[in-house]
């Protein structure tokens, strides 16, 4: 593949790999929003954690990203000096398949920038990285991240059994899906924006 993307660039957002030196952005944003990630983020509940570890476990999401194994990114105003959110391009569903996760810190909620962020990594996975089907997975109960995937032109494949996390219990997830042969009449296609790899070279 081209890339893959270690820096995107929408209207509002920029969307890039995480350094170790943005740990105490990540500290701070998460902290901000613990309350409101509690009910949905398993990871959540290890939190407020040590400075240092968070910059190790930066490190590692950095390690992965450049091994090509995960592409975890962070959402930043376009100045770089606050984390409106996490976001990423997961390889855990399978060959040439990828799964995007997101949130977004409380402040920022309600303003449009999951469904902004997971349109622009829609477009990388099927225009840069080349695979052949992109997932959302969440919780029935957390209708706010549902209503992402439904505006970007998913399906909803089906609903299983006690796959999730909310409010402190197992809870049915909803999966959503959208293939590459679908993706050219979503709003994703649509989706402006420009993508850079490591080496600052444009790939979209």
């Amino acid at each position: 593949m081209p890339g893959p993307a270690y820096r995107i660039v929408t209207p509002r957002l920029i969307i890039r790999c995480y350094n170790p030196a943005d740990a105490p952005l990540l500290a701070r944003s998460v902290t901000e929003s613990l309350d409101h990630l509690l009910p949905w983020m398993p990871w959540a509940a290890d939190e407020p954690e040590h400075l240092d570890k968070k910059v190790e476990r930066l490190r590692q999401f950095r390690a992965r990203f450049d091994l090509g194994q995960d592409f975890i990114y962070g959402i930043f105003n376009p100045s770089e000096n606050r984390l409106i959110g996490g976001t990423g391009l997961h390889s855990r569903i399978g060959t040439s398949a990828s799964e995007i996760g997101y949130w977004i810190h409380k402040d920022f909620i309600n303003q449009g920038y999951a469904t902004e962020a997971a349109a622009a990594l829609t477009k990388v996975a099927f225009e840069v990285h080349m695979v052949d089907r992109v997932e959302i997975h969440c919780a029935v109960e957390n209708t706010p991240s549902a209503a992402v995937p439904h505006k970007l032109g998913y399906h909803l494949e089906a609903t299983l059994r006690k796959r999730s996390f909310a409010n402190g219990h197992l809870s049915d997830q909803m999966l959503w899906s959208l293939f590459a042969e679908e993706y050219s009449n979503t709003p994703s296609a649509k989706q402006e924006i420009a993508a850079y790899d490591a080496a600052e070279r444009q790939v979209l």
